[in-house]
């Protein structure tokens, strides 16, 4: 419960402090509610969790803030000025704030830390930290890098905001177009994670997806920040997130797609997304999440997975292999090569991508190559690559599917 508030909670306080604090002590707004959760951790197990928890963290963050500002020289003449503008947890901009779907000092933020003066890398980390309450480890896995690469990424933007003194506010139409790339990257970013944890007890987190397809849609809808692009990735991750209920049993365990009951599909959710989709193609823009938007809309109109037309979603892979070269996109490039010329198409298909270093650690990549050994009936293969996979890093509903996979391998063999 403690996590599940803090992971909503924590990108709003942040955003709050900062607002008061000034964007050069970032820093401190991370630390001091990082230092709230912690002592929820200890003191709520033994007191129980108050009315209002999310006014509980805010409060004590609130007031952490305050006594590090009292024994900073820097801050003693504006302390009183400072303390005026740190909104109590019961007053208008306190908790009430902290309870909107997105807040305007969470945008703000987000421009702030997508700013074209911090490094691209620094700047996607940075937002996931700062604004959705990610960890180290999780935006490493999200990145598929080294958690000490990712440590470094933080350390360098916080700086460069600090040196540069870069504004907290959103920016004026001439600089919208260049901030956007990275806000939309990090809502993919932040859906995918929730779509498809890397770790931990569920699969879906879906407050995770359900927080980044409202930050996407505010954007679509503001006139400042609505486009081509914003729309292709607001139709994306509502095709996607119309298949949340689907995509575990009563039990939380992974269903693949073609397992689903599509029945289960948010079928307004989609329709939303066939309209973001009409309103993306508006212009000579086409980018990659135009393309990923098509391939889900041909998921998403299927009546039946038999029904899905994948030849077509194998020319978009095609188109976005090339725009965006990356050893995922081969790998799913390969998943839709197999449904169209076979397994084996698939598996020779996969080991063009299999030495990229940035797969090393990725379970996806030995769970696919088992999936179409599967297939072929190559039974002591499946296995083989189930084990690998089990000994990468994945949620426990993907280490109980595999397992389940293992198992069957198993007992097939001759």
């Amino acid at each position: 419960m403690v996590d599940h508030l803090f992971r909503r909670q924590a990108g709003r306080m942040v955003a709050v402090l900062t607002r008061s604090l000034g964007a050069a002590h970032l820093d401190l707004a991370e630390e001091v509610v990082q230092e709230a959760l912690v002592q929820a951790l200890r003191r709520w197990p033994f007191m129980g969790v108050p009315d209002n928890p999310a006014g509980w963290l805010y409060r004590v963050a609130r007031n952490l803030a305050l006594d590090r500002l009292r024994r900073d020289a820097r801050f003693r003449e504006r302390l009183a000025e400072i303390r005026r503008h740190l909104p109590e947890a019961d007053e208008p901009g306190g908790e009430p704030a902290l309870a909107g779907e997105m807040t305007h000092d969470q945008l703000r933020l987000i421009f702030l830390c997508c700013h074209p003066e911090i490094p691209r890398d620094g700047r996607v980390a940075l937002t996931l930290k700062a604004v959705c309450g990610f960890g180290v480890r999780e935006i490493a896995r999200a990145f598929l890098v080294r958690e000490t690469t990712v440590a470094q990424r933080l350390v360098r933007a916080q700086r460069r905001i600090r040196e540069r003194g870069l504004p907290l506010e959103v920016p004026g139409p001439e600089e919208i177009t260049g901030r956007l790339d990275s806000v939309l990257e990090v809502l993919y970013l932040v859906f995918n994670e929730g779509y498809a944890a890397h770790a931990g007890d569920d699969l879906v987190r879906e407050g995770l997806c359900r927080d980044a397809l409202a930050w996407c849609e505010h954007l679509a809808a503001a006139p400042s920040t609505r486009g081509p692009a914003v729309h292709a990735l607001a139709a994306l991750l509502c095709f996607q997130a119309s298949r949340l209920p689907a995509r575990v049993d009563a039990g939380g365990n992974l269903v693949l797609l073609e397992d689903q009951d599509r029945r289960l599909w948010d079928r307004p959710l989609i329709a939303r997304g066939f309209r973001h989709l009409e309103r993306a193609s508006a212009g000579e823009t086409l980018d990659a999440y135009h393309v990923q938007a098509a391939i889900a809309a041909h998921h998403a109109g299927a009546p039946a997975h038999g029904d899905t037309d994948w030849p077509a979603i194998l020319a978009l892979y095609d188109r976005l292999l090339e725009m965006n070269p990356s050893p995922v996109v081969a790998l799913n490039r390969a998943v839709a090569l197999a449904q169209v010329e076979g397994p084996a198409a698939g598996l020779e298909a996969l080991e063009a991508a299999a030495g990229h270093p940035a797969l090393a650690g990725y379970a996806l990549l030995p769970a696919t190559r088992g999936e179409l050994h599967r297939r072929l009936g190559e039974h002591a293969a499946a296995a083989a690559c189930y084990r690998e996979a089990l000994g990468r890093p994945c949620s426990e509903p993907e280490r109980r599917f595999l397992m389940r996979r293992l198992d069957a391998a198993l007992s097939a063999r001759p």
